[in-house]
């Protein structure tokens, strides 16, 4: 009997991640028929659909991060800010020191990676609740983000080629006349990496573990302090990579501009199904999700709906999200 228990849960909670799966795409394909039916002549271009990948590229990047600490059972407010501070960090390394292209990139992710290391390490060594740690931390990301910058922006007009790491397009026309940005495929590839290094490494079995029971995988012997700081450094670490996309579409680093950011990363880690509670995810809903947000905000931004309207709409789509999270749990 215990045994056909213990098959059956993992079984089980698979059904109930795809089902998640298929109720989100579900929900984003109706999004798309509706605004299409009542704005067929400008939502249903090419163009459009283009656009709300290139506006999905920064959130589902920033999406990604937050997924991984969310499932560990904890939250990161401060992904929006860090964003901007790795933006900071780009052009301090860019257009101040003159460096090259690649040691900047690379930079600007290995300092996300630090921060996120020592995020985690307040959340593990020091045992500070991850929603006043990373609170913390995006005042003082915040803070340090206008200080380096000398609350100016830092344009990269020096810097050839970077422009073209988010808006130029290495596969060409998706359309005639129409590329597909770059911003997007770095989406993608961020998305392919993090969703194998969750399902098949040791690292993203331990996310899941630590989400699911953490003092279980602490009495089997695991060094927990050690894997969640890991994991809040790649979370940061992908912060870094939406930094780049961020300044390199707008061809500048805007040292305040983060703030806010890491709601509409929340909403679409939520909207895709990841618990809150932790213990379960997946990158691939957390894409659905952002494409969600971002195909609602467009399509009543095209119907002339009011921008607080808009936070209505997104805030409500948060709140009944979390609540069939809620009633899936209660039913398993």
């Amino acid at each position: 009997m215990s045994s056909t228990t213990a098959a059956g849960a993992p079984t089980s909670k698979r059904f109930a991640d795809a089902q998640q799966k298929l109720l989100a795409f579900a929900s984003l394909i109706a999004l798309v028929a509706v605004f299409g039916i009542l704005r067929p002549d400008s939502f249903l271009q090419s163009s459009n659909f283009v656009a709300i990948l290139q506006q999905t590229t920064v959130n589902g990047v920033l999406a990604i991060a937050a997924t991984l600490v969310i499932i560990t059972g904890g939250i990161d407010l401060s992904i929006g800010t860090l964003m901007s501070f790795c933006a900071v960090i780009a052009g301090v390394i860019l257009t101040w020191g003159q460096m090259p292209l690649a040691m900047g990139v690379i930079g600007t992710i290995l300092a996300g990676a630090a921060v996120g290391i020592f995020s985690g390490t307040l959340v593990a060594k020091l045992k500070i609740p991850p929603f006043i740690a990373t609170l913390g931390m995006m005042l003082v990301l915040k803070g340090a983000a206008l200080l380096i910058s000398g609350t100016k922006p830092i344009y990269f007009n020096s810097t050839p080629g970077y422009s073209k790491i988010s808006l130029g397009s290495l596969v060409g026309d998706v359309v005639p006349g129409l590329p597909l940005p770059n911003g997007v495929l770095v989406l993608f590839a961020v998305a392919i990496v993090t969703s194998f290094i969750l399902g098949r490494t040791i690292l993203g079995r331990f996310t899941f573990a630590l989400g699911s029971n953490e003092e279980a995988v602490r009495l089997s012997g695991v060094n927990v302090d050690a894997w969640k700081i890991a994991i809040y450094a790649l979370a940061g670490g992908i912060c870094g990579i939406a930094g780049i996309l961020l300044s390199s579409r707008l061809n500048s680093a805007q040292p305040a501009l983060g703030q806010g950011y890491e709601l509409d990363a929340i909403a679409a880690v939520v909207i895709g199904g990841t618990s809150l509670s932790g213990g379960r995810g997946t990158i691939l809903g957390t894409l659905i999700g952002a494409l969600i947000t971002s195909v609602l905000s467009n399509g009543l931004r095209i119907m002339s709906v009011p921008q607080e309207w808009q936070f209505v709409a997104t805030g409500s789509i948060i709140i009944l999200a979390v609540f069939f999270d809620m009633l899936r749990q209660r039913r398993q």
